[in-house]
């Protein structure tokens, strides 16, 4: 890639964040942790084509254009922090994730947007998912491991985390979040 594409994922990334809280990329991999799917199924269940999908993620493309669209994307986050908080199984987001793609946009979930546990306070699992997101947003796991790997000499534990939640699976990050509480 060079450096006017560069610029223009860049730029695209940065609207991205400012229009849907964070870049695409970082929010449909979410879905597709959190929800058990693949690329060709989101883009089904939203109603993209599997190009146009990629497009967003990559950053090639800025804005989703279809208002019905964005509207399913919000419908599966919903949906996402229930699975990832426990508060529905997997075979119940399977069925209102063809809700979602038959829905014309409006909320076909429970209305509630409540993403927390019913204490109030996000769960552990949903707060490692933002860390990582927000991690992966700014750099790719190869460079956060080679930036860890610069921090190890004079700061171990930063590289820790670093490596964990940069470059890490969810569940090694779960349990470096709870064995450092308290």
């Amino acid at each position: 890639m060079d450096a006017a594409q560069q610029d223009a994922t860049a730029r695209a990334r940065d609207l991205q964040r400012s229009w849907y809280g964070e870049p695409l990329g970082a929010l449909f991999r979410r879905l597709i942790d959190d929800l058990g799917l693949n690329q060709a199924r989101l883009a089904a269940v939203l109603g993209l084509s599997a190009p146009m999908l990629s497009q967003l993620m990559s950053g090639q493309r800025a804005k989703i254009g279809n208002p019905a669209v964005v509207q399913r994307v919000q419908a599966l986050q919903e949906l996402s922090s229930q699975v990832a908080d426990g508060r529905i199984s997997a075979a119940e987001a399977a069925e209102r994730m063809e809700e979602v793609k038959k829905s014309a946009g409006g909320s076909v979930l429970n209305n509630t947007s409540q993403t927390t546990a019913s204490s109030g306070a996000p769960t552990v699992r949903r707060v490692v998912r933002e860390i990582q997101s927000l991690l992966r947003s700014v750099a790719a796991a190869g460079d956060i491991i080679d930036a860890a790997d610069a921090l190890t000499p004079a700061h171990p534990e930063l590289a820790e985390f670093l490596r964990v939640y940069g470059a890490g699976r969810t569940g090694e990050a779960v349990a470096h979040y709870e064995s450092h509480q308290g």
